[in-house]
Formats: structure tokens, sequence, C-alpha cells
């Protein structure tokens, strides 16, 4: 069973960049899709982006399209989502999550593995 963990999280000033890296042992990686989920002190888990085993495919949600990029190193086991012009609706807990097999998913409930996720605040 994969594990994940996520790091890169931590304060940036709006309009800046952080790129968050998601971690995966136990498991091939490439055997995997992968999202990332955000979810606000009081808000439902939220999904951000998702891409599939082989890297070719990605999805965005609307409220991020243009300012995150989703990729992953299968050599590394690694994951990453990249964020820049980050403004004041983007601070969360963002997760990670791996299914195993092909296509993208939006789903939260369409992920079984998580990781416990990184803090990301923005300051004004």
């Amino acid at each position: 069973q994969v594990q994940l963990v996520e790091s890169g999280g931590g304060l940036v000033q709006a309009g800046g960049s952080l790129r968050l890296s998601c971690v995966a042992s136990g498991g091939t990686f490439g055997l995997y899709a992968m999202g990332w989920f955000r979810q606000a002190p009081g808000k439902e888990r939220e999904f951000v982006a998702g891409i599939n085993w082989t890297g070719g495919a990605t999805v965005y949600a609307d409220s991020v399209n243009g300012r995150v990029t989703i990729s992953r190193d299968h050599a590394g086991n690694t994951g990453y989502l990249q964020m820049n012009n980050l403004n004041l609706e983007d601070p969360a807990v963002y997760s990670c999550a791996a299914k195993r097999g092909g296509g993208v998913w939006r789903g939260p409930h369409d992920y079984p593995h998580w990781g416990q996720g990184t803090q990301v605040t923005v300051s004004s």
C-alpha cells in the first residue's frame, strides 16, 4: 500500500509562489493516478489538480487554472504542485492523494490513499 508524505507548504506573500512535493513509498508510484486537494477551516475538501499515471493527462479546478501546475517524477516517486500568483483565497491544508490505475480523477472519494497534508498560508 502506498504511503504519501507532503512537504513544501509555508507562509508566502500574496503574489508569491510555492512548490509542494508529495513523496510516495510502499508502492510502484508509476501505477497510481495522483491528485491534490485543499481544505480551509470550515470548508469542505476541494479538488485542486489531478494527473494520470504517465503524467500525460492533467486536469485543474477552475479556481486555480492558469496559476497551478501538477507534475510527477516517476524516477523519484514524487509528485509536485507548483503554485504561482497565490492569493488570499488559497490558504488551506494541501493534501496529495493516490489511486491505483489509469485515468484522471477529481473526487476525493475516488482516492483511497492520502497524505497528512501541508499548510499553505498567504499574507497580504
